[in-house]
């Protein structure tokens, strides 16, 4: 009797399967489509930097920064004190100052160039994001925008404003499902301004100037390539980021085994002599050479004896080459053989006795 399996539930149940795994690949929580995975934005030195500028850095009132302020190839840092720097120094048109600014050129081209993108609306409040690039013309912030993670601490989120960044008083860019200030990136075209009171997130790129109005707080990083940076009470803590670890995989069931050398050396191992009567007793060796024997030729000679090979008077054995054997079966090999060569003799020597008589 054959059995039958049901196909049709089976296909319902991969469709099913296929479906959902499609709708939870590009679920973004606004019904925007999420964008390709991306790496961060590589600032090279200039990642120690809170606030860099092209021409001056002024600071108003009693800022807060922590990391470095520098400013190339101007040389104007005004307004430390009141200001303070916290872990960071202040760099004006020297070496340090001058290698961020050229880092900060690259982050900034390279932000600029990310793809693919997803085109936003001028006013970005009031909407939740997931990781991507967002592009538009002129960005601005009323209220709060959310960036998710969705749960990926290394989720990447870069905007690009094809001209200006402006964010109103008190607004706020939100970080949820483990996103981290580390992965957000702001390119802006010509320059950017912060709103009073506002909550700022991430690294802005600017073309040309910044402005942090009276009471600002950025998690990230202000670096302006040609003009200022203007500074008023705020606080700027520029985040420290960590580069993942590299990982090497070990194979399962590979061990690499040290070679091992084991020295031989050479020995000599007597034999004691055979006796054959009749004949005389000549010592043999066998000589055992770095692992390997050989065997000399051997001859017995006395009188009355058996003759190999022709003559009288005498036992000749003729040469027989060496014996291929190592170790301790060289010994034993040698040992037969010369036995052999006893008992053959002993009955050779005996019918010749034997003959004789019965003559």
């Amino acid at each position: 009797m054959t059995t039958r399996i049901a196909r049709f539930p089976l296909r319902i149940a991969a469709a099913v399967g296929l479906l959902v795994a499609a709708m939870i690949a590009v679920t973004v929580t606004d019904g925007s489509p999420a964008g390709a995975a991306q790496a961060p934005v590589g600032l090279g030195t200039a990642a120690s930097f809170a606030v860099l500028a092209g021409t001056t850095v002024t600071n108003t009132g009693p800022s807060v920064i922590s990391g470095d302020v520098g400013v190339s190839p101007g040389t104007a840092i005004t307004g430390f004190p009141p200001g303070i720097v916290v872990d960071g120094s202040l760099h004006a048109a020297d070496a340090v100052a001058a290698g961020a600014q050229a880092d900060t050129t690259i982050a900034y081209n390279d932000a600029a160039g990310r793809t693919p993108v997803t085109t936003v609306t001028a006013d970005l409040g009031g909407r939740t994001l997931v990781s991507g690039v967002y592009s538009g013309g002129a960005l601005g912030l009323t209220g709060t925008v959310t960036l998710n993670a969705q749960g990926d601490p290394n989720a990447v989120f870069i905007f690009q404003a094809a001209s200006t960044l402006i964010t109103s008083s008190a607004s706020v860019v939100a970080l949820e499902g483990e996103a981290s200030a580390c992965n957000v990136f702001w390119q802006v075209g010509s320059s950017a301004t912060l709103g009073t009171g506002s909550v700022f997130v991430g690294t802005v790129l600017a073309l040309t100037s910044i402005s942090a109005t009276t009471g600002t707080t950025v998690a990230g990083r202000l670096l302006a390539r040609n003009g200022a940076v203007t500074l008023d009470t705020n606080t700027i803590t520029a985040p420290i980021c960590s580069t993942p670890p590299t990982t090497t995989t070990t194979v399962p069931g590979t061990t690499t085994v040290p070679a091992t050398t084991i020295p031989v050396s050479s020995t000599t191992t007597p034999v004691s002599p055979t006796t054959i009567p009749g004949a005389t007793t000549v010592p043999s060796s066998a000589t055992t050479t770095a692992g390997a024997s050989t065997s000399t030729a051997t001859t017995l000679a006395g009188g009355g004896g058996a003759t190999s090979g022709g003559g009288g008077g005498g036992a000749t054995l003729a040469k027989t080459g060496p014996l291929a054997a190592t170790g301790t079966n060289a010994i034993a090999t040698l040992t037969g053989g010369l036995l052999a060569m006893g008992i053959g003799g002993a009955v050779l020597l005996t019918t010749r006795r034997f003959r004789r008589t019965r003559t």
